[in-house]
């Protein structure tokens, strides 16, 4: 592909390692591209082995719907009290989870997986209002960094019950490796 074309939204495109695709956002630096097998990926506008399907003109830097409809949904969530609805993957609906003692005299405990995995989304949403509070107090900027650091452990910790969620974007990200 020569890098002095901009490919618009709606472009098709083939990629040697994810096959057919279509271009859902332009960057200045880069294409995001949902791809049939693979999802949606970012690739690079420098990327010499993208082969264009067919070709759309357009501006760089629009903005899907739905990423306008994400940044209106973040902020009617972040200055209101509504919880997210999060839906728990499909493999999960109508799961139990069984916690069997090692004591065998002990009775062991069944939990529907919607149930705990509706505790897990409140405690995600109350570290998110923690961490707007904490953002917007007025703590010194080494407090909130501290503090920040505290809460992306413990969304790290978390990351652990990522396999319950259906969409990777309501996954817990802890401190990424550099």
């Amino acid at each position: 592909m020569t890098n002095d074309l901009t490919l618009a939204i709606g472009s098709r495109v083939s990629h040697p390692q994810y096959g057919k695709g279509v271009v859902i956002q332009v960057y200045a630096d880069s294409y995001e591209i949902t791809f049939m097998d693979y999802g949606t990926k970012t690739i690079l506008r420098s990327f010499e082995g993208l082969q264009i399907l067919d070709f759309e003109a357009g501006a760089t830097d629009l903005l899907s719907f739905e990423k306008v409809e994400r940044v209106f949904t973040k902020l009617i969530r972040q200055f209101s009290d509504m919880q997210e609805t999060v839906p728990v993957g499909s493999k999960w609906n109508g799961g139990m989870m069984i916690l069997q003692p090692a004591d065998k005299s002990l009775k062991s405990k069944e939990v529907p997986i919607d149930v705990f995995f509706n505790k897990i989304i409140m405690v995600r949403d109350r570290l998110r209002v923690m961490e707007q509070r904490i953002n917007s107090s007025n703590l010194s900027n080494e407090e909130k960094v501290n503090l920040q650091q505290y809460l992306t452990r413990i969304y790290g910790s978390l990351t652990t019950f990522n396999i319950l969620f259906a969409n990777k974007e309501d996954t817990f990200v802890g401190e990424q490796s550099k």
